[in-house]
């Protein structure tokens, strides 16, 4: 990625069929300028493939060896390979390519893994003493319920103080919420002290919308940067919830049951203070003024919140009726692989929607990715009621993740471009929290269904929930687009 400030200039081959352009990197500054990407020549001379040898103008001229033919066949679908990956990584190279964009990257994904390890390790540490999953379910839900609660204001008091002032106090309250809950299940304090606990880990920040902002002040005005931008943050964030469950059931098993809650809080709190370290990138506090207004009044922004909502309760209906299915199978332990699949497909698609071009209209791309996901929603559904088989549920899985990035990233644009100045980590954590409400909807939704029908029932939840979101995107872009202008 260029300095900041700096207008880039990329290049994009618009067909399959199409070549690096050859030569230097050219076009036009600023953000309307057309995409190409170039493979640059490692002697430093002209990517020109050269012309054609006299040897090559012979053998162009007369019958070539079967040899030969099968060599250059096999020599042009290597470049072939290599010029596609190329193309795919070169705007992360270049995003990363940022000053200090390393340090604050590398920094807060180690503060983002805990996020998939949290609830993971206090489910495990909390029935594996009390003997109860539904007291460990409970504990659990508090703590979301009082995340969605504290978390915007915590994100507002990051907005108008600045990231490094607040994140690091709040992370330390977090931490400590996180040990009291570990000293509590490992000295037998009364069940009413988890509940107490856990709450109190609700002050942890919002890193990855904290990381994004950072991403907004380095690339402001320039939407293709900030488009790679946040298929990078997505496709972290799926690693992040990939990798979390499995470290901290691999912790929590082969170590001691509070492993888990214990590693989470180091890493955070490493992660944290390293991140608030990287002062350069921070973007400035923005003081409240009278003037400043909520983003929930912002125009469209309720609508977006109603949206989110409704993408959360498929993941949380998604992931319930997963374990439900397996287990009915007599496979329950394969239901993190196949939920893993899932996130793998989200992960693989995101990284590849970061390399096309972005979106002039982000209220209709949005609704095009829900077009998809709706559609690719329904194939856990039908391979789990034809087949009845998990590798087919698995397959399914893999490609149902394939339009969740691509929703995210769009949707997280889509609040860049309608937040005020100064108030994006608050409503990227409004957002964030609509989803988590969506999450526990679904799931609850998804349990009831499984209860009373099937696990394959169950699968019609995230099905519909991604057809509401369709639904509800579609009814109000016209009137977000008149109040908002252009996208």
């Amino acid at each position: 990625m260029e300095q900041e400030h700096t207008p880039r200039e990329h290049t994009l081959a618009t067909t399959p069929a199409a070549t690096p352009a050859a030569g230097t990197t050219t076009g036009a500054a600023g953000t309307e300028g057309s995409l190409r990407y170039e493979r640059p020549d490692p002697g430093g001379h002209s990517a020109t493939t050269p012309e054609p040898t006299s040897t090559e103008s012979t053998n162009a001229d007369t019958p070539s060896t079967e040899t030969s033919s099968t060599e250059a066949d096999a020599r042009g679908a290597s470049e072939g390979v290599h010029r596609s990956t190329g193309s795919s990584l070169a705007p992360y190279r270049r995003l990363l390519a940022t000053p200090g964009a390393r340090a604050f990257t590398a920094a807060n994904l180690l503060a983002r893994l805990p996020m998939g390890m949290f609830s993971v390790s206090a489910v495990l540490m909390i029935a594996g003493s009390r003997d109860s999953y539904g007291l460990a379910g409970s504990v659990t839900a508090t703590g979301l319920a009082a995340t969605a609660v504290v978390g915007p204001w915590t994100a507002r008091l990051v907005d108008r103080y600045g990231q490094s002032r607040i994140a690091v106090p709040a992370t330390l309250l977090a931490a400590l919420g996180s040990l009291a809950l570990l000293l509590c299940v490992r000295y037998g304090a009364p069940d009413w002290t988890l509940f107490a606990a856990y709450a109190a880990t609700a002050t942890t920040p919002n890193t990855g919308g904290m990381s994004r902002a950072r991403w907004e002040h380095l690339h402001r005005g320039d939407p293709d940067t900030l488009h790679t931008a946040n298929s990078f943050e997505q496709a972290v964030d799926e690693l992040c919830f990939m990798l979390g469950p499995v470290v901290a059931a691999f912790l929590c098993s082969s170590l001691f049951p509070e492993a888990g809650t214990l590693v989470g809080a180091a890493l955070l709190v490493t992660g944290v203070l390293v991140f608030a370290a990287q002062r350069a990138t921070e973007p400035p506090a923005a003081p409240r003024t009278t003037a400043t207004r909520s983003p929930l009044r912002a125009p469209g922004f309720p609508s977006l919140i109603a949206v989110f909502l409704a993408t959360g309760v498929v993941f949380g209906a998604m992931e319930v009726t997963t374990i439900a299915f397996s287990d009915a199978q007599g496979h329950r332990s394969a239901a993190g692989a196949v939920l893993a699949l899932q996130a793998a497909g989200s992960c693989v698609a995101g990284l590849l929607y970061g390399s096309a071009r972005p979106a002039q209209d982000v209220r209709r791309r949005l609704l095009c990715c829900l077009a998809a996901m709706t559609v690719l929603m329904t194939g856990p559904l039908v391979a789990a009621k034809a087949t009845g088989s998990l590798p087919a549920l698995a397959g399914a899985m893999l490609l149902a993740g394939a339009a969740t990035a691509p929703t995210m990233v769009t949707g997280m644009t889509l609040v860049q471009r309608i937040t005020g100045q100064g108030q994006l980590n608050e409503g990227m954590t409004l957002v964030v929290t609509a989803l988590l409400g969506g999450i526990a909807m679904g799931s609850a939704t998804a349990g009831w269904v499984v209860e009373r029908l099937d696990a394959t029932g169950g699968y019609a939840v995230p099905a519909s929930a991604a057809a509401l979101a369709l639904a509800l995107c579609a009814t109000t872009r016209r009137s977000g687009a008149r109040s908002q202008g252009p996208a």
